[in-house]
């Protein structure tokens, strides 16, 4: 399958790690804050899995939020500019899927995918199973040399499949300046994971009161404010664990306030404890690739 025609700059890294018949797949890293850039064009419908950090994808006049708590779906043959104002970079995977494959996934003709909601939606939140299956997927790539090609196309169509019905919550549109102040609620959350947070704090920083920032932000996010916080630093674990030894330092880097209240907050959202998915994200990366 070829590589869809792109120009992303500036990018400290972008990895193709598996060139499929069905897709191909790309992990993108950057580093470091950054304005906006200059418009920039992509050729080809894609799927893009934020999986640490933040960025702003500016399109036809929408600004959507791109972090590990949403999916990001690009329209082929549209204009548009990144910017990236939180002040460690961001990273996320991006399929590219041959366009029968998604069609076929999306039940829809080709001609109909830029009319498709969640590509006129531009992105959707990612539930607790697709960030989970988001970062094991992800170490399984970056762990195989001789993958089995099969396997990594039944679990490229696994992953498509879950992100392309992804939480299909929609709040009513919001007026401009409401849509400013969810982004830059959303830009605070990302810059303070590690750190103790209260309400105040958070309004504060944002510029509006307690009480309206969280119902405002729950009927904007269809959740919570304290349980996007939550998902958000549990994302951020998901990409670590399988690389390190000591859970206790990741919960406290990741802003929990003991390894034990991790493991509950992690056990509630993916169904098991820290150290039993770090277990099959290892196990599955020497064994199915």
């Amino acid at each position: 399958m070829l590589s869809p025609s792109f120009d992303r700059t500036p990018i400290d890294s972008r990895t193709r790690l598996a060139a499929l018949s069905i897709a191909v797949v790309e992990d993108l890293r950057t580093q470091g804050a950054q304005g906006d850039a200059r418009t920039e064009f992509c050729s080809a419908f894609q799927v893009c899995l934020p999986y640490r950090g933040l960025f702003v994808w500016h399109v036809r006049g929408d600004d959507v939020v791109g972090d590990a708590n949403q999916i990001v779906y690009v329209r082929a043959g549209e204009p548009y500019r990144m910017s990236r104002p939180a002040g460690n970079g961001y990273s996320e995977l991006i399929i590219t899927p041959a366009i029968d494959v998604l069609s076929e996934l999306t039940q829809t003709t080709e001609r109909k995918l830029f009319d498709h909601p969640l590509f006129s939606r531009r992105a959707a939140r990612a539930c607790p199973q697709t960030q989970a299956l988001r970062a094991t997927y992800r170490h399984m790539l970056l762990a195989g040399e001789d993958r089995d090609i099969l396997a990594a196309e039944e679990l490229t169509l696994e992953v498509l499949r879950s992100s392309l019905h992804a939480n299909r919550h929609r709040s009513n549109p919001f007026a401009l300046v409401t849509t400013r102040l969810i982004r830059r609620t959303k830009e605070f959350l990302e810059e303070n994971l590690s750190k103790p947070l209260r309400l105040a704090d958070i309004a504060t920083a944002v510029g509006a009161s307690p009480a309206y920032l969280t119902d405002l932000f729950t009927r904007a996010e269809g959740v919570s404010l304290h349980r996007y916080l939550t998902q958000l630093r549990l994302a951020r674990a998901l990409d670590e664990l399988p690389s390190v030894a000591d859970l206790t330092t990741v919960a406290l880097d990741n802003g929990f306030s003991s390894h034990s209240h991790f493991s509950f907050a992690f056990r509630k959202s993916f169904g098991c404890t820290p150290s039993e998915f770090r277990r099959t994200a290892r196990r599955a990366a020497t064994k199915r690739f």
